[in-house]
């Protein structure tokens, strides 16, 4: 049996599958530079995502 069989199948879009996977996740993201921080860093940070009028809610 492979690792994959073992993994309960993930629902489309969800991000983690576990409570301990979610914890792992937020450990993660702990270390993931603000926005301002990159700007101070002299970078241009990821632009926003679904400016579209249609998406925003």
């Amino acid at each position: 049996m492979t690792k994959q069989d073992k993994e309960p199948k993930r629902k489309n879009s969800s991000m983690a599958s576990t409570f301990e996977e979610m914890k792992e996740h937020g450990k993660v993201m702990e270390h993931v530079s603000s926005n301002e921080e990159v700007r101070k860093s002299g970078k241009t940070p990821d632009p926003e995502q679904h400016e579209k009028k249609e998406y925003k809610k």
